[in-house]
């Protein structure tokens, strides 16, 4: 099994976020983060939920069950050790050094952002790569097609208690209009052959 470092970018929008972890919890790939990755998201949550108008006291019991369910879900997914590695990492800003170090720490073999720019590619240590959000779940579709299929069901599944309820097909829309272009049109192509009725 390959394991992939998620950076903050691709865990922020909650639908986002579901879809790659639903696929890490079928075995697809293992998820990896650091306590860095999750300091980073906690204060981006914290900032977009405040925007929005989510009282404190809603906020900190959604933040703190969410980082429950990833925790409880992905026991393993924490990486330790990286903090000697981050002197060692030249990148155009220095504060994403944390986030090669801890997939070079966690033996990651790809960092999956949104912000390819931030980690140019001769930056990294080979063999790690950096990709997409939108190409990693491609190649992901591509080697687990029936793993994935089955995780957007169930993110789909899951919709409805806060917010609209969704279909596999709605969620593919949501993803090819919210970042992920290319997988949500080919999802939307996967769901219409794997259920033609």
């Amino acid at each position: 099994m390959f394991s992939a470092l998620l950076d903050t970018c691709v865990l922020v929008p909650s639908r986002a976020r579901d879809v790659p972890l639903e696929i890490a919890s079928t075995g697809a790939y293992g998820p990896l983060w650091s306590t860095e990755i999750l300091a980073e998201l906690d204060r981006t949550l914290r900032l977009l939920l405040g925007k929005r108008g989510v009282s404190p006291e809603e906020t900190d019991a959604y933040v703190t069950r969410l980082f429950q369910q990833m925790e409880t879900a992905f026991p393993d997914a924490i990486v330790t050790g990286w903090e000697p590695l981050v002197a060692t990492v030249q990148l155009p800003d220095p504060d994403d050094r944390h986030v090669v170090a801890a997939a070079w720490a966690g033996r990651a073999d790809v960092i999956v952002t949104d912000n390819l720019a931030d980690f140019p590619a001769d930056a990294l240590p080979p063999p790690l790569f950096r990709q997409s959000l939108d190409d990693f779940l491609l190649d992901t579709l591509d080697l687990y097609p029936t793993q994935v299929i089955a995780a957007v069901r169930a993110v789909a599944g899951r919709t409805g208690r806060s917010g609209p309820t969704m279909t596999p097909h709605d969620v593919a829309v949501y993803l090819q209009t919210h970042g992920m272009p290319a997988f949500g049109e080919r999802m939307q192509t996967e769901l219409e052959q794997s259920d033609p009725a």
